[in-house]
């Protein structure tokens, strides 16, 4: 995770700015040439490709010469499983439910193991939890027919909560299709919403920024890549994976097939913080 702030060579900014940006977020600031708008583009949309080794590309298009300043925040989120899939059973043309009679062939990840469930009646939904390694964990939420709607609409902190208390360990098997997303997001619609106002007209006051030139936001860019695989998301190939035997007398199972458009939510488990959300409607379609 970081961030980086690439600045017009001629904007004086104010030292406390400066020195906050540094200290509090541990942004790097770039002085940027925005006179040629192509070079200083091709520079932003270097930095931000190597930073999330080569998966958000192009975040930044469409600079001109009015261009004073230009803030990135980027984050590149790496983990294996707890309990990774196994390739070799992964079913490669499982059919996926897209429309109401319409279906797609996907690979779909599958096995059997102990996991973190709960029926969620209220909302309507199955909830499983899988584990990474490390500090990160993945929340898979499969709505009823007809009842995705209102389970975003209830999505809050509350309800993460809800989840995360009410889970318990029982054994699964579970169907999950390896995909890959992507989103871009314009932001001059969504923020005013959270609240931010004026930074996007005349009225906007940066002056805890620079006190020499009036600033106001022109373009503001959301853009997130997700590849979940057998390994893990963003996983590399090669990984240990758990073969156990279990007798014909063994557990019983609850099934649950991730084969309909579902949500997936990366948290954080020491600040219970969302790290990515999504939803999966097409996993053929990244």
């Amino acid at each position: 995770m970081g961030s980086a702030l690439f600045v017009k060579k001629e904007l004086q900014l104010q030292a406390n700015f400066l020195g906050n940006v540094k200290r509090l977020y541990e942004a790097e600031v770039f002085s940027t040439d925005f006179s040629n708008p192509s070079i200083a583009q091709t520079r932003i949309n270097s930095h931000v490709k190597k930073k999330t080794q080569g998966k958000v590309v192009d975040i930044i298009q469409g600079l001109d010469l009015l261009t004073a300043m230009v803030l990135v925040n980027h984050i590149f989120f790496k983990a294996k499983w707890e309990k990774p899939f196994h390739p070799a059973y992964t079913r490669k043309n499982f059919p996926f439910l897209v429309g109401k009679q319409v279906t797609v062939p996907v690979p779909m990840m599958h096995q059997k193991e102990q996991f973190a469930f709960w029926v969620d009646t209220e909302l309507n939904c199955f909830v499983l939890q899988m584990d990474y390694k490390g500090d990160a964990v993945a929340f898979f939420v499969l709505p009823s027919k007809g009842k995705m709607r209102q389970l975003e609409q209830a999505l809050s902190a509350r309800t993460l909560r809800k989840w995360s208390h009410s889970l318990q360990k029982r054994w699964i098997e579970v169907f999950i299709p390896r995909f890959s997303i992507s989103a871009s997001y314009n932001l001059e619609t969504i923020l005013p919403k959270m609240g931010i106002q004026n930074a996007f007209d005349e009225n906007a006051d940066f002056s805890g920024i620079t006190k020499r030139d009036s600033l106001q936001v022109s373009k503001a860019t959301h853009k997130a890549v997700l590849d979940v695989s057998e390994e893990g998301t963003e996983a590399t190939a090669a990984t240990a994976t758990k073969f156990i035997v279990r007798s014909k007398d063994g557990p019983s199972y609850f099934t649950v097939s991730f084969n309909r458009t579902f949500l997936i939510m990366i948290t954080n488990k020491a600040t219970d913080s969302i790290l990515f959300l999504g939803k999966v409607e097409n996993p053929t379609k990244s």
